[in-house]
């Protein structure tokens, strides 16, 4: 067995009794495609997901330039210095050409990263849509097993499909900025839909005037959304990460919002609909995933290719006949 790889059991109480550098082990073991490896993570997530946690779970997103790192940095000193335990599950974007990822955020998170009572993993985005890494689900359910209390997932961005980070957490919230330009035409509709709260960062210096101005915007655009099932209206609010000032509204916010939605059973619903979610997620992946490993149907789609591109076949037929042949 390799040098860095466990047990089982061995991953497990080290994750338990949080261990930082099994846990970072863990993650880096569940994002590994070895087979050997895969199935030690799938009984170490087997394990996990019958451990009891009390964790909430946070998604921060925003535009390009808001300042996610530096008011993650910031958000979560403020946490730890109540004596919160706070993990972030940072996604950096991969280069769709060379597959890299410059994985920075430890170094634009400071102060947490030296922080006793922080964990901050950051992790490639690959090829995943939805602004969240392949295995991002898998390492929250790792940090949850660890005991932090808040585990916040930093998205790429916004984007169309940055949605689906909203599938892997409690409380969303979408960072914007004021003062550049028409702010509600800078980002579509949907990804405000799904914000659980709007906070306007760098609200500052010059830029007060126009944050204030902005939240008054967004406020008026949040009451246009049809209510949301769980009951809950979001909210706007002004912030500066680098002043630290409004960083203590927004967890009043965010306890204002668990505190409902666990009144309600929402919250417990919610995971459950999130595991559903997921489970048809990955038969997805993992279906297309056989399909194009398998040696027939590798066969059957280069023959397709040729005689699309030689004009004798349409697309949509030729996936038809694939998919007829192979099951």
């Amino acid at each position: 067995m390799p040098r860095n790889r466990l047990t089982t059991q061995e991953y497990l109480d080290g994750i338990v009794s949080n261990n930082r550098t099994i846990l970072s082990q863990a993650i880096t073991l569940i994002e590994s495609k070895r087979k050997e490896d895969t199935i030690i993570a799938n009984d170490l997530l087997s394990k996990i997901t019958q451990l009891e946690s009390n964790s909430l779970r946070i998604g921060i997103t925003g535009v390009p330039g808001v300042g996610k790192s530096t008011f993650i940095d910031t958000f979560g000193k403020f946490l730890t210095s109540k004596g919160k335990k706070v993990a972030v599950l940072s996604i950096d974007p991969s280069s769709q050409r060379t597959k890299g990822s410059i994985l920075g955020d430890k170094t634009r998170m400071a102060q947490l990263s030296t922080d006793e009572l922080a964990f901050i993993r950051p992790s490639p985005s690959g090829s995943t849509l939805g602004g969240v890494a392949n295995k991002t689900r898998e390492s929250l359910l790792l940090c949850e097993a660890a005991g932090y209390d808040v585990i916040i997932v930093e998205t790429v961005g916004v984007g169309q499909s940055e949605v689906a980070a909203k599938n892997m957490v409690d409380f969303f919230l979408l960072l914007m900025l004021a003062g550049g330009g028409d702010e509600l035409q800078g980002i579509k509709r949907g990804i405000m839909e799904t914000a659980d709260a709007i906070a306007i960062n760098k609200a500052d210096g010059d830029f007060v005037k126009a944050a204030k101005k902005a939240k008054v915007d967004y406020q008026n655009a949040l009451h246009l959304f049809p209510p949301n099932e769980n009951s809950w209206q979001p909210t706007v609010t002004t912030c500066s990460a680098v002043e630290k000032m409004g960083i203590d509204k927004i967890w009043e916010t965010i306890e204002s919002f668990e505190r409902l939605v666990k009144g309600n059973g929402y919250f417990s619903k919610n995971r459950i609909d999130q595991n559903v979610h997921w489970f048809h997620e990955l038969l997805n992946t993992r279906v297309l995933e056989k399909l194009l490993t398998n040696q027939k149907a590798k066969e059957q789609i280069q023959l397709k290719i040729e005689n699309i591109e030689k004009g004798i076949e349409d697309p949509s037929t030729a996936v038809s006949e694939i998919l007829d042949i192979i099951f």
